[in-house]
């Protein structure tokens, strides 16, 4: 029997669909549902525990959150907001590990799946984050100023506005929060498919019948293992760009171009 007969890669439908654990149809609740509650657990906890002993020289968990808000604060939203983030550092800290942790979970042997390659997850968060930038446009501006720069950018000769204005209505009811959450299913999907791959791949020239194919399965072994480290980086990056594009959106709308 050749190696392409034995090979059974699985349907997409089968990697991503999960029976419900309880609960049937719109209240069905299924692994996806309880890696986002996990996701959200462990971002608490980091900081619940982080700041319920507050020392002057911290250490430990206390010293994790200190850095990882530093980090998100700093390295993200000041650098495009300046300090009109002040407001919202709170909602990209808990955007960024949300995210982070749900990624991290396609890596976690006996779970390895990543919430965020589901559609559904970032879609939600796409649309969180255009509903924040939204009000806070309104209500850093009014509603109709902030509309009014919005559909009618200063600058553009009158004319033009009969191409632009339904061309930047689209982007920011629809281009905008779908590139946002496409960008992040994309890239964690084709990382958790890669990884499904190299393993399907090691499983099934280990358990040849020919013998000759069992140690070439060292082969995709180790790119499973690089693929794994690979995708570690790959969490954190794709939780840092949705983190500052979230920041960049919001930045945009609270500081109109003029």
């Amino acid at each position: 029997m050749s190696i392409l007969a034995e090979l059974e890669f699985p349907p997409i439908s089968h990697l991503l669909e999960y029976k419900n654990l309880f609960g049937s149809g719109a209240f069905g609740f299924n692994k996806i549902a309880l890696i986002n509650v996990a996701a959200a657990v462990a971002t608490i906890l980091i900081f619940v525990l982080g700041t319920r002993k507050s020392a002057l020289v911290p250490k430990g968990i206390q010293n994790f959150a200190e850095s990882a808000v530093d980090f998100v604060e700093h390295g993200i939203a000041e650098e495009v907001m300046g300090h009109a983030a002040k407001p919202y550092i709170p909602l990209f800290v808990s955007m960024f590990f949300f995210i982070l942790f749900n990624n991290l979970f396609g890596v976690i042997p006996g779970i390895q799946m990543p919430a965020t390659a589901r559609m559904a997850v970032p879609a939600m968060l796409a649309i969180l984050v255009w509903v924040v930038f939204n009000v806070a446009g309104m209500k850093e501006q009014g509603f109709g100023a902030y509309w009014k720069n919005v559909l009618f950018p200063p600058g553009v000769p009158k004319a033009l506005y009969v191409l632009v204005t339904p061309i930047e209505f689209l982007s920011k009811i629809i281009v905008t929060p779908f590139s946002l959450a496409v960008r992040l299913f994309a890239n964690v999907l084709a990382g958790h498919i890669l990884l499904v791959t190299f393993a399907i791949l090691t499983a099934t020239m280990i358990k040849a019948d020919t013998i000759a194919l069992k140690p070439v399965g060292i082969l995709p072994f180790i790119m499973l293992i690089l693929m794994t480290g690979f995708e570690i980086g790959v969490a954190f990056l794709q939780a840092y760009i949705f983190t500052l594009l979230a920041a960049v959106y919001i930045g945009g709308a609270i500081h109109p171009e003029h």
